[in-house]
């Protein structure tokens, strides 16, 4: 199953239009969810707040139906229920994940998500959901027959390439295996690397490595690699300029040592140019 969650925005749209093209690729149903105040989901208000209650719920009622229909337009196939939520659309959309492939959210939100814009809704569910996270940007761009995936050297790097390999095979589209590094030096008391060592050699191995079983179990899969000396949230950012899926990890090592969800994840969220997904993966150990 796949989980969307959708509030009216047209990034919320758009969200609900990729998650019913990958339902359908996937033949997995999918759950449009809209989330709403806890106190307006209970029929027994009574007082002051009933009419808002009742204004919110039919709010939520009539987004769903619109996204219904839009998604239907688009994927008639696709199994399609809804569901509206009770409480903040963070730790709502979370618990309505744990059941899902993939949760699936806009990067900017509006009506259940009012005020909540990327650095809350998407961050919060992309740090915390129990599994991948798709993040949507609000205008669509042109397919593209590309997946970047961003590779740091990790153990914990498998998680994503098996998520990218299988999307690609998916998809019938190329892969793109993109790793960013920096120099390596002697400083810090060190000792000196070997005068011969090449450290741009280094790491494609590092990344053939990676990638070798990968490319057995998915023969099809047109892959290709780039090294590129640099920051990996430029490097990414140029990228996902080219690509119509990003895939990257939620922890790492290598270059994103010491980089817990909340650096090149954020920067990747705030800055890449096509739908990005998050893999959950385990944090480093320590």
């Amino acid at each position: 199953m796949i989980v969307v969650g959708v509030d009216g925005s047209d990034a919320g749209m758009e969200a609900a239009c990729w998650a019913a093209r990958e339902a359908g690729l996937r033949g997995v149903p999918l759950r449009i969810a809209n989330a709403i105040p806890a106190w307006a989901c209970s029929t027994a208000q009574q007082g002051a707040y009933t009419k808002v209650a009742a204004w919110m719920r039919d709010g939520a009622a009539a987004v769903l139906g619109a996204a219904t229909e839009r998604v239907l337009a688009q994927a008639p196939r696709v199994p399609v229920d809804t569901a509206i939520l009770a409480g903040d659309p963070r730790p709502a959309l979370v618990e309505a994940a744990v059941d899902a492939d993939l949760l699936v959210v806009g990067n900017h939100g509006l009506g259940g998500f009012r005020g909540l814009l990327l650095g809350s809704v998407a961050y919060g569910v992309a740090g915390h959901a129990p599994c991948d996270v798709v993040v949507v940007r609000e205008v669509p761009s042109a397919p593209r027959p590309e997946i970047v995936v961003g590779i740091d050297g990790s153990p914990a790097c498998a998680k994503v390439l098996d998520f990218a390999f299988a999307e690609a095979a998916l998809r019938g589209t190329a892969l793109r295996a993109v790793h960013a590094y920096s120099s390596l030096d002697a400083g810090g008391g060190l000792a000196p690397l070997p005068d011969d060592f090449d450290d741009e050699k280094a790491e494609v191995r590092m990344v053939r490595e990676a990638l070798a079983g990968r490319r057995e179990r998915y023969p099809d899969v047109k892959v290709v690699e780039e090294v590129v000396r640099g920051h990996p949230v430029d490097v990414l950012g140029q990228a996902s300029a080219n690509a119509d899926l990003l895939v990257i990890g939620s922890q790492g090592a290598g270059e994103f040592r010491g980089l817990v969800f909340g650096s090149v994840c954020q920067a990747m969220l705030q800055h890449a140019t096509c739908p990005m997904v998050v893999v959950r993966v385990p944090a480093p150990p320590g």
